[in-house]
């Protein structure tokens, strides 16, 4: 069955694939896989590589980038849950690479239902490395990741065991915003900070200052860039403006 799945998968257009039994699968704070589908028994993580978009020093060049791979994987994960589901016999639930998420205060708008990272090293695609991204043994730090949760049993692909990550500590270095000064942990709120300064954080500052501001600081402030770009993210979604910790990684770069 897994072979059958992979076949189809790879001709679809992922770059790879891998399998996890749901009890393999950990993760420190996304909510429990059955609570999201009771009786579900395994993972199919789709692999996808980030082109050198991420590299370009405009951050509308490289968000689009991250758009068109997107939208990409949506159409994956439906074309594959719909193959597990039509084919295989099974019930599917896809995971997208990210939102919609839980806006709580709780989770700060950045912990998934399901870990992707996760999932990813639990279906054998890679380790993490000193950036907290999954390395991936051939596409490195550029790839992102997609999943299928399912009631079919397959056991887990043997997971990598040797490290990718050479410690080099580039990631680190290259950080703007200090968010990976304790190994092991991203200081979520630093990165976004810095990387989604459009989010949702920029949008209640600015709120909150538009509220307290006279009639002619409002106008002043609907006509200002800075408003302008709120206004696009929030018709887009989130966007990075800060690409250091995948772009600055030397694994899988030849």
């Amino acid at each position: 069955m897994k072979e059958k799945i992979r076949e189809f998968v790879l001709a679809a257009g992922a770059d790879d694939v891998g399998f996890a039994a749901a009890a393999d699968y950990d993760s420190p704070m996304s909510p429990a896989l059955d609570s999201i589908f009771p009786g579900v028994k395994s993972l199919i993580v789709l692999a996808y590589r980030e082109l050198a978009t991420c590299e370009s020093e405009s951050p509308e060049v490289a968000m689009n980038g991250r758009l068109d791979l997107m939208e990409f994987s949506r159409s994956m994960n439906y074309k594959v849950g719909r193959f597990v589901q039509s084919k295989c016999g099974a019930k599917a639930m896809t995971v997208p690479i990210s939102y919609p998420l839980q806006m709580t205060k709780e989770t700060g708008g950045a912990v998934g239902e399901v870990s992707l990272r996760h999932a990813a090293l639990a279906a054998g695609l890679g380790t993490f490395g000193r950036n907290n991204l999954i390395l991936h043994p051939e596409l490195g730090a550029r790839v992102l990741f997609t999943a299928i949760l399912s009631d079919l049993e397959l056991e887990s692909d043997p997971r990598v065991e040797e490290s990718l990550c050479d410690d080099c500590q580039l990631c680190v270095q290259a950080c703007p915003a200090s968010a990976l000064d304790d190994e092991g942990k991203t200081h979520v709120m630093k990165c976004l900070k810095n990387s989604q300064p459009y989010g949702i954080g920029g949008a209640i500052k600015f709120g909150m200052k538009y509220a307290e501001a006279s009639p002619d600081e409002k106008r002043e402030m609907l006509l200002d860039p800075h408003f302008w770009k709120l206004y696009q993210a929030s018709i887009i979604g989130f966007q990075y403006f800060c690409w250091n910790c995948m772009k600055e990684c030397p694994a899988g770069q030849s």
